[in-house]
Parts: structure tokens; C-alpha cells; sequence
């Protein structure tokens, strides 16, 4: 969701579960670090329960459904490869968005988009299982410009970009051609009525300028490099800061 003229932050606490996974103590807790996120103002919680639960267990996203009925404007987007367990969470709590990712069940991290046409068909009946039930749906998406108009013909309401390239040419001289690739894609998405979401290695530093190049940017998703300065800084403060980042221009921050 998308408050005017700015970007919504949507907090991956991915991270906090596979902090609390290593031992048995059920600390750090995933419902407190989403409860702090939200009191700092992020406009929603994002999770990725893989079928290992090697960080989100399904006894999280119950709670955090619970919790989320509590933040009626806020967001909850589940995550994941819909050919694996995340249909069953999608029907049982019917979160306000959906983002299928095409990872494999012991991928390290997602790593590329939906790929267009190959994957279109077996897409098309779970896209429209998810609209039947009130459930917008992202499309995990590389920043191809020619891709965009398949992920609409699929029933897609948005896509969401995936950022690692972007995050690793960030500083270089290959920045700005990096860049451009997700400027471009968005506008296409933008020009077939998608909307944009944008995700995966997003972090302060680098933030500001991909808001400022990236139009109709309605949502960031930040896990990783958000629980990281969280641990330096905490939840409140480090939310504040990416808020504040997403509304300053590259050239203020």
C-alpha cells in the first residue's frame, strides 16, 4: 500500500527467525520485532515461509496474521513459490498481497524473476485462486522491460523488482547503466496499468537513489540490511531511517 507522494515500507523479518532458529529460547521474538516495526511506522510486514522453516515457521505467519488484523491499514504480503507450500498460507489467512517467487526449496535466497512465457500458464489458475480471494499479487520480476507486459496478461496486479544487480552495481561506474534497466522496466510495468513493488539487497546507502529513478515505486521490501542496522541502532530507530530515506532525493540523503 502507498500513502500520496511517498514509497510504503514493507519489513522482511525473515531474519529474525533464523536469529531465533539457532537456539531453542524463542528469542529474538518475530511478533516483537513486527509489533516495533509497525509502532515506528513501517506501512507492513513482509514474510517468506519456506517448506524447511529455516527462519519463517507457520506458527509465525498465524501470529502475525493475529497481529495484523490489529494494523487494519497496514500490509501483510506473504512471499514465496506458490508450487510449493505458499498457496496454503494464502488461503487460510489471506494476506493483503501475495508476491510468488520462483525459488527452489533449498535456495539460498531468491535469485531471479519469473520467466516469460515458459511460466505463464501454470501461473495463470493460482494468480486468479489468490484474486478470487481478495489477495493482490506481485510477480517476483528481473528488470526487463519486454517482460511487463506478460506479467499483466497473467493477471498480475504488480511486479516486484528484483534489486540485487542494482545493489551490486551501486558505487561503480556501472551504477548508473544498472539503473536505468529498472527505470525502464517500471515504466513499462506502469504503461500496461502494474504496479511497482521493488525488493532484495535494498539498503540505506542505496535506497534514495533507486526512489528517485524509479517511477510509481509503491513498495520496498527490506529484510536483510533493515534487521542488520536494526541490531546496531534499533527497530524503531532503523524504521525511521528508511522512511526518511525513502522520501529524500539522492542528492540530500
Amino acid at each position: 500500500m502507498k500513502t500520496p507522494n511517498r514509497t510504503a515500507l514493507s519489513v522482511n523479518v525473515n531474519k529474525v527467525a533464523l536469529l531465533r532458529n539457532s537456539r531453542h529460547l524463542g528469542i529474538p521474538s518475530v511478533l516483537r520485532a513486527a509489533q516495533c516495526c509497525l509502532q515506528a511506522g513501517a506501512q507492513g510486514i513482509t514474510v517468506h515461509p519456506r517448506p524447511d522453516e529455516r527462519h519463517i515457521r507457520a506458527a509465525d505467519v498465524a501470529e502475525l496474521a493475529t497481529l495484523m488484523r490489529e494494523w487494519p491499514e497496514r500490509e501483510f504480503n506473504i512471499e514465496g513459490n506458490p508450487f510449493h507450500n505458499l498457496m496454503g498460507f494464502i488461503q487460510t489467512y489471506r494476506p493483503h498481497q501475495v508476491t510468488f517467487v520462483p525459488d527452489g526449496e533449498g535456495q539460498f535466497t531468491s535469485d531471479h524473476g519469473w520467466n516469460f512465457p515458459e511460466d505463464a500458464q501454470r501461473l495463470i489458475p493460482l494468480i486468479a485462486q489468490c484474486k478470487a480471494l481478495g489477495v493482490r499479487v506481485s510477480l517476483f520480476m528481473d528488470p526487463l522491460p519486454e517482460k511487463m507486459a506478460h506479467a499483466k496478461a497473467v493477471g498480475a496486479d504488480r511486479v516486484e523488482l528484483y534489486t540485487e544487480p542494482y545493489a551490486a552495481a551501486w558505487g561503480s561506474p556501472q551504477a548508473s547503466q544498472a539503473l536505468a534497466s529498472y527505470t525502464q522496466a517500471a515504466q513499462a510495468a506502469l504503461d500496461c496499468g502494474l504496479g511497482i513493488n521493488a525488493g532484495h539487497d535494498l539498503n540505506l546507502q542505496n535506497l534514495p537513489d533507486f526512489v528517485r529513478a524509479v517511477p510509481g515505486l509503491s513498495e520496498v521490501s527490506i529484510g536483510h540490511a533493515l534487521i542488520a542496522d536494526a541490531l546496531e541502532f534499533g527497530y524503531a530507530a532503523t524504521v525511521q531511517a528508511y522512511l526518511q530515506a525513502l522520501q529524500t532525493p539522492a542528492e540530500d540523503a
